[in-house]
């Protein structure tokens, strides 16, 4: 694609990237086949090509963003399935991200939304607000019936869809919370390595057995697991809202925090159970690369930052004793399978261990969740998840796994079928416990 960028916008390291994608599309047209949004509405605007477009005027002109480039831009779940299917090798990712900055910069939102927003970065990011937060979700639960739903084949959110969806993905209880940031777990046996483990943010509020699972199988097969001390949100939450200072404060407090205690006691990786977060934390070394104090740190924490399934995948776990033989569908998360590239490795995990694993049809498309998508466009979202428990439901599954928090509760909330993480289907087979309920209040599994 050609740009026309002037040599002082070129200056700009942003713009400079900017351009370098901007030039790699060659205009093929093979992303809009496996973009959710572009599938859903058919409108070539909400697909990545329309969406290069926009940004490539955007930025040329250095035009502050209208309405109709920030309705398609909003549309985009950054789920990267473009960037799978691209043969060009387009970055979108690191083009989309700009824009949202662009946005969040320039343009002047509704003042109804600006406080939505300005309340979801604030709260997601600090377990103890958001924990008080969705006590009070729970009791506001059932007036949510009392607000509007969305007429049919309506796209465009009002706030009154939003908060209908916000307080029903709220959860019905919440478990007590899980382990203490500062925690040392120490190895079973002889120790074979040192993990630090990631804690989230939602995720210790909503599923903190999800580490507890990750915590019990790494230490019975002789890793040592930190819960690393001032460790924070990876910053993921207000990245994907524009708010980068936040995003680029928290990047750089985690960087902090992982290397002391890689100068106190080494680190051989730092895991993640939240695969929306690892994407996110694996690229802290783009994000920080103009920065001369950080740039060579952040890369290097980039290097050290695995999901939990390519850590597990380098252990020599004995053959199960016993085979469960239960059916399970695993559920890609888009942020698993487009922004790290790790697609077959979970999926073998679990058949090696005794599952009987389905395929899920459509299996590149999103299920709607990323981040605060499915509060922000629940419109969308919703006709995502359907689309996406449609699918599941074809291949008759006793269990749903997946590798990502949002992912889980999204999908629990349109099905009873149990939702568990990877990580603790292994942690059951290698002699943990088995996996409780559906974070969306189904049965127990």
């Amino acid at each position: 694609m050609k740009t026309e960028f002037s040599l002082t916008q070129l200056a700009d390291p942003d713009i400079a990237e900017a351009d370098k994608i901007l030039r790699a599309c060659v205009h093929c047209g093979f992303c809009t086949a496996t973009c959710p949004t572009y599938v859903l509405l058919g409108d070539e605007l909400d697909s990545p090509r329309g969406r290069i477009y926009l940004i490539k005027q955007m930025l040329e002109k250095d035009q502050a963003p209208t309405p109709e480039v920030v309705k398609h831009i909003d549309r985009c779940l950054s789920c990267l399935a473009c960037m799978t299917t691209c043969p060009s090798g387009v970055h979108y990712m690191h083009l989309v991200d700009q824009a949202r900055v662009r946005v969040e910069r320039d343009y002047v939102r509704p003042p109804t939304e600006r406080l939505l927003r300005a309340v979801l970065a604030w709260v997601l990011p600090r377990p103890a607000l958001f924990r008080t937060g969705m006590i009070l979700a729970r009791f506001a639960r059932p007036f949510a019936a009392v607000l509007p739903k969305p007429s049919p084949g309506a796209v465009a959110p009002t706030l009154g869809g939003r908060l209908r969806a916000m307080l029903s993905l709220a959860p019905r209880s919440l478990p007590p919370a899980g382990p203490r940031a500062g925690t040392v777990f120490p190895a079973t046996g002889a120790r074979r390595g040192r993990v630090a483990l990631l804690q989230g943010c939602a995720q210790q509020v909503l599923a903190p057995r999800i580490n507890e699972a990750a915590i019990r199988f790494l230490t019975r097969h002789g890793v040592e697991v930190v819960l690393v001390a001032d460790e924070q949100c990876c910053g993921a939450l207000t990245h994907h809202l524009g708010r980068d200072d936040d995003a680029l404060a928290r990047a750089r407090g985690n960087v902090d925090a992982w290397m002391r205690e890689i100068a106190r006691g080494g680190l051989d990786a730092i895991l993640v159970t939240t695969s929306g977060c690892g994407t996110v934390i694996k690229d802290y070394g783009y994000m920080l690369r103009e920065d001369r104090q950080y740039a060579a740190p952040a890369a290097a924490i980039s290097k050290l930052a695995l999901d939990i399934t390519e850590y597990v995948a380098q252990l020599e776990l004995p053959a199960p004793e016993h085979r469960s033989e239960l059916v399970v569908a695993y559920h890609s998360a888009c942020s698993l399978q487009h922004g790290q590239k790790i697609t077959q490795l979970p999926k073998d995990l679990l058949s090696k261990n005794g599952f009987v694993v389905k395929d899920i049809p459509e299996s590149h498309l999103c299920c709607g969740s990323a981040g605060t998508y499915n509060i922000l466009q629940p419109d969308i979202a919703t006709k995502l998840r359907d689309r996406k428990v449609s699918n599941i439901a074809t291949v008759g599954p006793e269990m749903i796994a997946a590798g990502n928090i949002g992912c889980m509760i999204q999908i629990a909330s349109g099905t009873t079928v149990p939702v568990a993480h990877t990580i603790e289907l292994l942690d059951w087979a290698t002699g943990g416990p088995r996996p409780g309920i559906n974070q969306a209040g189904g049965q127990p599994a």
